[in-house]
């Protein structure tokens, strides 16, 4: 038994909770009490669900974006999306707030991360080479970068901008007035419709 009081496994399941995003001891502890009210079968369908995330959610061949079983995403499938319209963002999380914002009817590209040298990003850790491909076999007539407005978001769309400048592409970015330093994954839909509304040419 744990220093705590609880069993082992509580106290396991509490630390794995714990590690989740915005989510403390306590709440943490919460959550595993009750779960230990669950029927057996539900637990069993909670584990069946988590251990197989790995092989079930996929990354999107053509877009990056979140997908299931090694098939395209659900915004790369659909026919109504306007393929010649891209949105740029760091990381599928991102797609969501923007699709929140119902004023996108584009297609998205993820870059998989932001040029971070002291990070040890670079160009090369990003996906430029396949943003590119797809501007060239989907003629692509306008591609927002929707990075985050800090350093390494700016660093980021400045390089970018400057791969296409001799294409025929509009390049725009998300209008400002969101937050310095801010992750687009964390800003409510409401500032990025009008950040999308109001996004202006590089």
């Amino acid at each position: 038994m744990s220093m705590s009081g609880y069993p082992q496994p509580i106290e396991d399941l509490i630390d794995i909770l714990s590690s989740l995003p915005s989510v403390g001891r306590r709440s943490a502890e919460r959550m595993a009490l009750a779960m230990l009210k669950w029927s057996p079968k539900k637990l069993e369908l909670f584990g069946e669900i988590v251990s197989t995330i790995p092989d079930r959610v996929t990354t999107c061949p053509e877009c990056g974006n979140f997908a299931e079983d090694g098939n395209k995403c659900m915004i790369c499938l659909s026919p109504i999306r306007d393929r010649k319209t891209v949105c740029v963002v760091e990381s599928s999380s991102q797609i969501r707030t923007i699709e929140m914002s119902s004023l996108f009817n584009g297609v998205y590209h993820v870059l998989g991360g932001k040029l971070a040298p002291l990070s040890g990003t670079g160009i090369d850790d990003l996906n430029i080479d396949s943003l590119m491909q797809r501007i060239e076999d989907d003629r692509v007539s306008e591609l927002i970068l929707a990075l985050s407005p800090d350093v390494e978001g700016q660093a980021t769309a400045v390089y970018i901008d400057n791969l296409v400048k001799d294409l025929d592409i509009t390049v725009t970015r998300l209008a400002q007035g969101l937050p310095a330093g801010s992750d687009l994954t964390y800003v409510d839909s409401a500032t990025i419709a009008v950040a999308i509304s109001g996004r202006t040419k590089m």
